[in-house]
């Protein structure tokens, strides 16, 4: 959708959207982001397989830098962004699945 539209630059509004950030089924407060890995698979091929750790910006760094600038509060969630490798979605449906180790797989169907 906003693909199509090249004035659009500002990402924190394009992927706010009501109903564009699934997160769940649950958050675990306890997990330790230095030992998490992440596998992606779109379309049944796998596209990402990497720790957290080794992120340009790891999760500690993004937590210190957001800090500078605005007030981090309990339950509050990042978003990271993604490492290199999910490339763009060329079918018109697609199913995406995001797993990490020991939090478990979110997977989304949709349709563009």
């Amino acid at each position: 959708m906003l693909h199509k539209d090249p004035t659009f630059a500002q990402w924190a509004r394009a992927k706010g959207f009501d109903a564009y950030g699934p997160f769940g089924p649950w958050i675990d407060t306890e997990a330790d982001p230095t030992e998490a890995h992440v596998r992606t698979v779109l379309n049944g091929a796998e596209r990402q397989n990497y720790a957290l750790a080794d992120m340009i910006f790891p999760p500690a760094r993004l937590v210190s830098l957001l800090s500078r600038d605005m007030t981090l509060l309990p339950g509050d969630l990042i978003a990271c962004g993604t490492s290199l490798g999910v490339g763009t979605m060329k079918e018109a449906e697609n199913e995406i699945s995001v797993t990490i180790d020991g939090l478990g797989t979110l997977s989304n169907r949709f349709v563009q």
